[in-house]
């Protein structure tokens, strides 16, 4: 996991060879201004799900992980935090191969992290994370989703 300032993107660009398109999206678009949906920047590989999501408790929130791609969470118009358990200590849980998802619900995470607008938090596949917890009833947010 990876917690950090937006524009510390760039120190981040070896981790992954598509993470510099990820880069390149966010100079060229304004995620204020993109409307709700999913914008493929490199086929199934690279593409940012732009979304209104409800917020959520921290007893809502559901831990979950993927096998394989990485997810760039970044709350766009409200403070988000962030549900975080590594993988190694969640239990066994039924992974949607279409969706490349596995759900553990009602757990509550080991620990939790907080971004503002203008941050973002970087989830691997062998981090659990328990995204949406905001105080509000509804924000935006972008999710990145690149392959592992």
């Amino acid at each position: 996991m990876i917690i950090d300032n937006l524009q510390n993107l760039k120190n981040y660009e070896s981790v992954n060879p598509l993470f510099p398109k990820v880069i390149e999206f966010l100079k060229n678009n304004d995620l204020n201004a993109l409307e709700p949906g999913k914008y493929e920047i490199d086929g199934k590989d690279l593409f940012v799900n732009i979304t209104m999501t409800k917020g959520k408790t921290p007893d809502q929130a559901v831990i979950e992980t993927h096998d394989k791609m990485i997810d760039i969470q970044i709350p766009i118009t409200a403070t988000e935090t962030f549900g975080y358990t590594p993988r190694e200590n969640l239990p066994a849980a039924t992974y949607n191969t279409e969706k490349d998802i596995t759900k553990i619900p009602d757990l509550a995470a080991e620990s939790y992290i907080t971004c503002q607008p203008g941050m973002m938090a970087i989830f691997f596949p062998q981090d659990g994370h328990a995204p949406c917890i905001a105080g509000v009833p509804e924000f935006k947010k972008a999710i990145f989703k690149v392959k592992a």
